[in-house]
């Protein structure tokens, strides 16, 4: 095959902006005009590789949990159970009033959540008793939410992954443990388990989660 070399993409892309400018082209005019010169030139579009998630391993869950229980820091220690049992995201987690909790059932009812769908996801029965004695302190308080701020205002989604992001730094973990991360964690290894949505199962398997 002969040699040749190509002209700088930059310096090529300024040579068609002269021929173009008279065109005033604007975005759609442009997609259009290189769609055409790809199937003129016989161009075809390569699909870049879909990269698997990162899904953290139980070591990093263990280590990230570690460095959250020795901040001594009860609400952020719940705020990190919470995700990790229920899967649910950051922005319906900082929507959960105190009255979406019904302890008896071990449930929590999202409200309005992805899609605008509501939906009830559980928690294990060994959490009930930690996250009923916050409720009520909470709701001693004054609050509405499952987790306000000293101003009784309810957690920002922002708030809860700072919180987040520097136990990732204190566990010395490099890629950071997101709300996501956490709730990728929870349906990953509970599919591993081979449970369905069965309250019941959930339970039993929920025995032996990492922390």
């Amino acid at each position: 095959m002969e040699d040749f070399k190509r002209t700088p993409a930059k310096k090529k892309a300024k040579q068609i902006a002269k021929i173009l400018k008279q065109e005033r082209p604007d975005y759609n005019y442009l997609r259009e005009i290189f769609r055409s010169l790809r199937k003129e030139l016989n161009v075809k579009v390569v699909a870049a590789p879909k990269r698997l998630p990162y899904v953290p391993s139980e070591e990093e869950i263990k280590r990230y949990y570690e460095a959250a229980w020795q901040s001594k820091n009860i609400k952020h220690i719940l705020i990190i159970k919470t995700l990790l049992y229920t899967g649910i995201r950051v922005s319906e987690l900082v929507n959960v009033k105190i009255s979406d909790i019904d302890f008896n059932q071990c449930q929590i009812r999202i409200n309005k959540g992805k899609r605008n769908k509501d939906r009830i996801v559980p928690f294990p029965e060994t959490f009930r008793e930690a996250l009923a004695v916050h409720a009520e302190t909470m709701r001693e308080k004054g609050a509405t939410y499952l987790f306000e701020s000293s101003w009784k205002r309810p957690y920002s989604d922002r708030g809860v992954r700072k919180v987040l992001e520097a136990y990732t730094e204190k566990a010395g973990i490099k890629r950071s443990i997101s709300p996501h991360k956490l709730r990728h964690f929870l349906l990953t290894w509970l599919k591993k388990q081979g449970i369905d949505d069965s309250q019941k199962e959930y339970n039993e398997v929920i025995k032996n989660f990492p922390v």
